[in-house]
């Protein structure tokens, strides 16, 4: 294909793939069963720590870790006692496990009780950085400025030292993106669009290689600036939108 029909090829896909039925079976219904700003904040992003393997493991342990937060997520971080964050003890998803959502929750309280919430401390970040994958690493310095396991570092990721950071580049494409199809929330209204990047796993990059639009051979930082680069051309304002058509092909088309 050229670069007209990869283009005509992505939007059509993205309408395809970005509508309410795509909630079901994705992680991002979990933040979906909530309606306060903070809740979806909350659930979206331990939701989004826990998104690798498969995504019905990712539900089901994501509504586990609800459960175990008795549905209140955002209060749960707020005003959970020890004993309530006892309960989070016997939590596990591959690595990540109890001591990890307990240490994840006393870094997200000081994070709102000390530094104005999630999406503060991302804006404060992004206009330092001036570029979302160094804004990502500075949040994760603010994240890990409260005493924590040091095992638990590694389920923040960290762009300056090249990965990815997958999972959090979907959380924020959760939280920023704003369209009337009703997937993504669009409740962080200070972060433009255009600065979003995309969430590069291996069924994005395989299918954006297929196209010709990633030409990178490994699934780090350089191939998420180099193909969203590429999406940019094609949406200056909204290139992520695209990750509907790139993962929903990978996934569903293989």
């Amino acid at each position: 294909m050229n670069t007209e029909q990869v283009g005509e090829f992505l939007e059509r896909k993205t309408k395809e793939y970005n509508r309410p039925e795509f909630i079901l079976h994705d992680p991002i219904s979990i933040p979906h069963l909530f309606s306060s700003k903070e809740d979806r904040e909350v659930s979206g992003f331990l939701v989004a720590t826990i998104s690798w393997g498969q995504r019905p493991t990712i539900v089901k342990n994501g509504m586990r870790l609800m459960n175990l937060m008795s549905m209140s997520p955002y209060e749960f971080v707020m005003h959970a006692s020890e004993k309530d964050l006892k309960k989070l003890s016997t939590f596990v998803h591959r690595t990540y496990n109890g001591q990890d959502a307990i240490a994840f929750i006393r870094a997200l309280r000081n994070i709102y009780m000390k530094h104005n919430g999630l999406e503060y401390v991302f804006i404060q970040s992004l206009r330092k950085e001036n570029n979302m994958m160094d804004a990502i690493s500075g949040f994760r310095t603010v994240f890990f400025s409260t005493k924590h396991p040091a095992r638990t570092e590694k389920h923040v990721s960290d762009p300056s030292k090249g990965s990815s950071a997958k999972r959090i580049n979907m959380f924020l494409r959760w939280m920023v993106r704003r369209d009337s199809n009703g997937v993504d929330f669009g409740i962080w209204k200070s972060i433009p669009t255009a600065s979003l990047m995309i969430p590069l796993d291996v069924h994005v990059g395989n299918v954006a290689r297929s196209l010709g639009i990633l030409q990178r051979t490994q699934n780090d930082r350089k191939a998420v600036e180099e193909l969203t680069s590429k999406l940019r051309e094609f949406d200056p304002i909204d290139p992520v939108k695209y990750d509907f058509a790139l993962f929903g092909v990978g996934v569903s088309e293989k």
